[in-house]
């Protein structure tokens, strides 16, 4: 891919995929028995060495099939390209999960505004979507239904890891709590994005992301229909995404917009 050249977005989804592919069988056979390596943010924004190997697998693969292309990932320094595409990468989304043995984690990778993919290990669930296209779940067009209300609605969330943070975001699950069918956290946000385009989940919010938690699941969730808006940062909390259909999206937004 050289640098000013026009590549399809099915090509660079090919090198997505292998990247999240290749990153998920590392991490699938470390899943069980990994250790905390350091802490980030705080004490328990945790990250281990399954996190490094990951994303320097998936780096390996971009310097070799992306060579000018920009990166930008969870674990390792942002560097230049010359092509105008960036690659956005979350290794292993859902570290806490995964050091504790849940099953609920994932690998993301996109090409900003391109393609993107979040690849689920433990089940082999691939999500795909490029931006001139369908998104995808093992090669099926995802087309959730929308609920009839915000009632009706299975609404998923994560938190921060700083203390105040979380408890003002606890406030705004306190509103949303008696006007949706549940709530869910599930502590992948891209895996709750895609599982939003899956239909699995009716609405997901989160503010205090970084944009390798989003940007593949964003554009999923997009290209399933939803309707996805970043959230601009108010006073006590930093920007964040909401993903849901079209019919539930402004009395969502009423509260944690």
């Amino acid at each position: 891919m050289s640098a000013g050249a026009a590549v399809p977005n099915d090509a660079l989804l090919d090198v997505a995929v292998e990247c999240a592919r290749t990153a998920g069988a590392l991490l699938l056979e470390r899943f069980g028995s990994e250790r905390i390596l350091a802490t980030k943010s705080t004490s328990t924004d945790l990250v281990s060495a399954a996190d490094l190997a990951a994303e320097a697998a998936i780096r390996d693969i971009l310097a070799r099939r992306a060579p000018g292309d920009a990166i930008m990932g969870e674990e390792g320094d942002d560097t230049a390209g010359t092509t105008g595409r960036r690659w956005i990468v979350d290794p292993l989304d859902g570290t806490v999960n995964f050091l504790y043995g849940l099953p609920q984690w994932c690998v993301s990778v996109a090409c900003e505004g391109l393609v993107g993919v979040v690849f689920d290990p433990v089940l082999d669930e691939l999500f795909t979507a490029t931006a001139d296209g369908p998104a995808y779940l093992n090669g099926q067009v995802l087309s959730p239904t929308p609920p009839d209300d915000l009632g009706h609605a299975l609404v998923a969330t994560g938190f921060g890891y700083d203390a105040d943070r979380r408890a003002l975001q606890a406030d705004i699950v306190r509103q949303i709590l008696p006007l949706a069918r549940d709530i869910r956290r599930g502590g992948s946000a891209a895996l709750d994005l895609a599982w939003a385009a899956a239909g699995r989940l009716d609405a997901y919010y989160e503010r205090g992301l970084n944009l390798w938690d989003i940007a593949a699941g964003e554009l999923i969730c997009a290209r399933a229909g939803l309707a996805v808006q970043r959230l601009e940062p108010t006073a006590d909390l930093p920007w964040g995404v909401l993903a849901a259909h079209s019919n539930i999206t402004p009395d969502l937004h009423a509260i944690v917009g």
